[in-house]
């Protein structure tokens, strides 16, 4: 995209309106906070509906299989980014992206609203895995469109609007969770589905009149020749991609084991291509391509960080239900409602960090840095974890505040590298692949989760304190080697701080 329209898309945005902000930042807000809802709510009782048994209203799946599958949901759903951003640069633009990912994700709960078998949740991972892909990274990609280049609003833009995220993340498991699971699973999917439709609601009456042209001009369009090649190869790989899905499931050769190793696989090789096409395209600067090398150890931090954050959902969740006393202080504690604590956190610290941000200036850490503290409280939420089941032996329950502790531990890593990735992607991306490149930024996640379905495998009772222990340490020891090459990074960063 041309200075020229950037300019003329933040122009068309009306900048004063959502508390000194871009009043378009209102529509995203609400847009994501709906989004969000619907999509942790799901997340907060997916795990158990999967494992749980069929005469509690689950599906029966193997624990540590469910754990691995929940795993791979999380990799897919952000995998899939990289189609959603591809075709918002190079198709339609962010904001159809958006539109259209929001009806297919309310589909996809739908389909696990509706009680049946095993095949209805498959179908439902289809539609959400590439409904998020077009919504997720798109939405955020036109919160960086909204803001002139060097406003210095952006980065408190963006906070704000995790904030949206975040309480979406809040609610949900409290409203989704005490529904699903104290009456009925598939009653709190269709709670779900419902937040996703007001978050489209919010959307189409408010985008015109608060977005200007924001997310309607893409990036790198296609020409009209292209377009016809791109569409008939699109058409033919899906045909080959069935026909092979269809042979493999027949012959016993494509079972949820190696559906779970071939993603493990994708969730690495993925993103390197990724980079080396950026770094190679001829669209992209020599200055672009020193930003890109820059952005290359932030990445693999992002990953290590969200290897951790993500078991939040599955390793802790299990931990929540099978090793944690649930009576406390008179109440009965539902073990979906942990799922609140990460964004009620996030919701109480992320004003005190923004705050801390603006009132440093100059002096506040860089980025790599801040990426540095992410990773450092990470680790440490995990060697928190571990303690409770050294002390008490892996067959006693033990007390919610540890779980508690570990989530706040994490969170202040969250507010370290999360918010300022989103900001530090859109200052870093390739003009030619702006959209993509934060579709790139949540493939992080992707390569995490892709990992975390290998190694979720090896969690047990006996194993619990090696598992927290090992994963931990490492990431403690990531910490402190990028806390010591920041300066080098920097360097390649070209003036973005």
């Amino acid at each position: 995209m041309s200075d020229l329209n950037k300019q003329k898309i933040v122009e068309s945005v009306p900048q004063k309106g959502f508390f000194g902000h871009p009043k378009g930042l209102f529509t995203l807000f609400f847009t994501e906070f709906w989004e969000r809802f619907s999509y942790y709510g799901m997340r907060a009782i997916l795990v158990y509906y999967m494992y749980y048994e069929v005469s509690k209203g689950g599906l029966g799946i193997d624990e540590n299989t469910a754990l691995a599958i929940m795993s791979i949901y999380g990799s897919l759903v952000y995998m899939s980014g990289i189609i959603g951003g591809w075709l918002a640069d190079r198709i339609f633009g962010t904001s159809r992206a958006v539109f259209y990912g929001g009806i297919l994700i309310m589909f996809g709960h739908i389909a696990l609203a509706i009680p049946g078998s095993i095949s209805m949740f498959f179908v439902s991972m289809v539609l959400i895995v590439i409904g998020t892909g077009l919504l997720k990274p798109n939405v955020s990609s036109v919160v960086g469109d909204i803001y002139h280049e060097g406003d210095n609003r952006r980065d408190a833009g963006f906070s704000i609007f995790y904030m949206g995220i975040n309480f979406g993340g809040l609610i949900a498991p409290l409203v989704v969770g005490e529904v699903g699971m104290k009456h009925d699973f598939h009653l709190g999917f269709s709670i779900a589905a419902v937040g996703m439709f007001f978050g489209l609601l919010v959307f189409m009456f408010t985008k015109k009149k608060n977005l200007g042209l924001a997310g309607t001009i893409p990036p790198n369009p296609l020409s009209e020749s292209e377009k016809k090649t791109v569409f008939s190869r699109f058409g033919l790989s899906a045909v080959v991609l069935a026909i092979i899905i269809a042979i493999t499931i027949s012959m016993g050769i494509l079972t949820i084991e190696t559906f779970v190793g071939l993603v493990g696989i994708l969730g690495i090789l993925i993103p390197t291509i990724y980079f080396v096409v950026m770094y190679r395209s001829p669209k992209t600067t020599v200055t672009e391509r020193s930003r890109i090398i820059a952005y290359i150890p932030l990445f693999i931090a992002s990953v290590m960080f969200w290897a951790i954050q993500e078991q939040g959902s599955t390793i802790l969740a299990h931990y929540a239900d099978n090793r944690t006393n649930l009576e406390f202080l008179g109440f009965t504690i539902s073990p979906a409602w942990f799922q609140s604590l990460n964004p009620l956190f996030i919701i109480l610290l992320a004003p005190i960090f923004a705050g801390l941000w603006v009132k440093l200036g100059d002096r506040q850490p860089s980025i790599p840095k801040k990426f540095s503290l992410g990773l450092l409280f990470a680790g440490l939420s995990f060697m928190v974890i571990l303690i409770p089941g050294t002390l008490s032996g892996e067959d006693a329950l033990v007390s919610p505040i540890w779980l508690v502790l570990s989530y706040f531990v994490v969170v202040l890593g969250e507010l370290c590298l999360s918010p300022v990735g989103l900001s530090a992607t859109t200052k870093l991306a390739p003009t030619a692949f702006s959209a993509q490149t934060m579709s790139l930024w949540f493939l992080s996640n992707a390569a995490a989760q892709a990992i975390n379905a290998q190694i979720v495998r090896f969690y047990t009772p006996e194993t619990e304190t090696l598992y927290f222990g090992a994963i931990g340490g490492i990431a403690i020891l990531l910490a402190i080697i990028l806390f010591i090459m920041s300066p080098k990074i920097q360097g390649y960063m070209k003036g973005v701080r």
